[in-house]
C-alpha cells in the first residue's frame, strides 16, 4: 500500500505527528513536483469529516483525521490511496464556538492519540480503532474548559505524553493514560508543547495563556518563564526551536521575540512586531523564519524575517493562512483554499505554482505533506488529497 503511493517520490516520508516527522513543520521528502499545481490541482480523493480544525497524520498508508457532527466527535482511519474509511470511533462532545476538534491525532507506534476540545484524551488501537484508554484530563486536573477549546496535539518523550492544559501543561503515561505530573490550575495556551534540550535536561517549551514557560519534562518543574499575554490571552502558534534559540510569536498585534538558551540564563536577543502569528506556526530554514503575519479574517502577509535581528527580508500579501516546508519549498494554504508552492529563499518571494483546492473558506488548518500528497481541509470538514508526485 505504501509503495503504491510513494513509488514516484525519490524519498517519501510519513507525517505521523503534529508538525511532521521532526515536529518542526518541515519534511525531508524529495523527488516531488513543485510545479504540479501549474495546470490545476490534481485531486486524488475527497472525504467529508465533519466540522473541525485538526490536521491529519499519515503512517503506513493510513490517514488519521477528526471531525464533529452535532454533539459527537469522530476519529477516522482512512486508506491513503482512496480516502475510504477503514475504521472510525465516536464519542460525545459538543461542537462549541468555531465548531469541532482542534488537536491533531498522532500515531505513536501502534496507538493513535487524540485530545478533544473539552479536554478528553484517548488512545485508540491504530489497526482496529478500539479504545485502549481514555482520560478526562480537564476534570482530573481541575481545569475549567478553555474558552475556544483545547487545541494541544499530543507530544511524546519516552513513556510520557504531554498536553498543554493548566498553568504549564500535564504529563500522562502514554500506555495507561494516568497522570504522571500536572501543573497548577490555570489559563492554558492553544499551542502544542515543544521538546528541546537545555542544561543537560530534556525540557518543554510551553506557551500558556499568559506566559512562555520552560519546564523539566520528567517532573514538570518550572525552570524559567517570561510574561507573554495578548489582549485575549491567546498564544496559539507553537514555539519554534532554532538551534539553541527559541522563537515565539502571537497575534492581536502583540509581536514576536527570539530567546537565546545557550547559557545558564536565557537572554532575549530581540523583540518586535514584524511577524505576528495568530495561530499558524512558522518554520525555520537556514537562518530565516517564514510565517504568516496577521489575524484571521483580516489581510494577512506571508513574511520572511532574518533570525539574527528580526528584520524583514520580504513580504507577500497572500491573506491569512498556514504553511509547512518541504524539500526547500514552502507549501502554503491560504484561508480561501488556494494552495501555493514557493521557493524557500530570503531574496524575494518566488512562487513556483498555485491552484485552487476546491475547498471553500475557512481553511485555517495547516496542510500536511506525505509521500507526494498534500492534505488540505476546511473548517466544515472537507478533506482533500492533492497529488504532487
Amino acid at each position: 500500500m505504501l509503495f503504491s503511493l510513494s513509488a514516484s517520490v525519490s524519498n517519501g516520508d510519513d507525517w505521523s505527528k503534529w508538525r511532521g516527522p521532526n515536529e518542526n513543520g518541515i519534511s525531508t521528502e524529495t523527488g516531488w513536483n513543485a510545479r504540479a499545481l501549474s495546470g490545476g490541482a490534481k485531486k486524488l480523493w475527497q472525504r467529508e469529516l465533519g466540522h473541525g480544525y485538526s490536521a491529519v497524520s499519515v503512517k503506513n498508508g493510513r490517514v488519521y483525521a477528526m471531525g464533529n457532527t452535532g454533539k459527537t466527535d469522530i476519529v477516522y482511519c482512512l486508506d491513503a490511496r482512496d480516502g475510504s474509511v477503514i475504521w472510525k470511533h465516536s464519542y460525545p462532545c459538543g461542537p462549541g464556538g468555531f465548531k469541532g476538534p482542534r488537536a491533531t491525532p498522532v500515531n505513536n507506534g501502534d496507538g493513535v492519540y487524540t485530545f478533544s476540545r473539552k479536554g478528553l484524551a484517548l488512545c485508540l488501537d491504530a489497526d482496529s480503532g478500539k479504545v485502549r484508554w481514555q482520560t478526562d484530563v480537564a476534570k482530573k486536573t481541575g481545569n475549567a474548559k478553555l474558552r475556544w477549546g483545547y487545541a494541544s496535539s499530543p507530544v511524546f518523550d519516552g513513556n510520557l505524553l504531554f498536553l498543554n492544559i493548566g498553568e504549564a501543561s500535564v504529563a500522562l503515561n502514554k500506555d495507561t493514560g494516568k497522570i504522571v505530573w500536572k501543573s497548577k490550575k490555570g489559563n492554558a495556551g492553544y499551542a502544542s508543547i515543544v521538546l528541546f534540550n537545555w542544561q543537560g535536561k530534556r525540557c518543554l517549551a510551553i506557551f500558556s495563556g499568559k506566559e512562555f514557560v520552560v519546564a523539566e519534562a520528567r517532573t514538570g518543574r518550572r525552570l524559567w518563564s517570561r510574561k507573554w499575554e495578548t489582549k485575549y490571552a491567546v498564544n496559539a502558534a507553537d514555539p519554534l526551536i532554532a538551534g539553541k534559540k527559541i522563537f515565539v510569536s502571537s497575534g492581536y498585534d502583540y509581536g514576536c521575540a527570539l530567546f537565546d538558551f545557550s547559557g545558564r540564563t536565557p537572554k532575549q536577543i530581540w523583540r518586535n512586531k514584524g511577524l505576528k502569528n495568530h495561530f499558524s506556526s512558522s518554520v525555520y530554514v537556514d537562518e530565516h523564519i517564514y510565517g504568516v503575519d496577521g489575524n484571521s479574517k483580516k489581510h494577512g502577509f506571508l513574511r520572511c524575517i532574518d533570525i539574527k535581528d528580526g528584520t524583514e527580508k520580504w513580504s507577500m500579501p497572500i491573506g491569512f493562512g498556514s504553511l509547512i516546508a518541504v524539500d526547500n519549498k514552502l507549501v502554503v494554504l491560504d484561508e480561501k483554499g488556494t494552495l501555493h508552492i514557493a521557493e524557500v529563499t530570503p531574496e524575494k518571494y518566488k512562487e513556483l505554482s498555485k491552484a485552487a483546492t476546491g475547498l471553500s473558506k475557512l481553511c485555517w488548518t495547516s496542510p500536511v505533506f506525505s509521500n507526494g500528497i498534500v492534505y488540505c481541509r476546511n473548517d466544515k470538514g472537507t478533506l482533500t488529497a492533492i497529488d504532487v508526485r
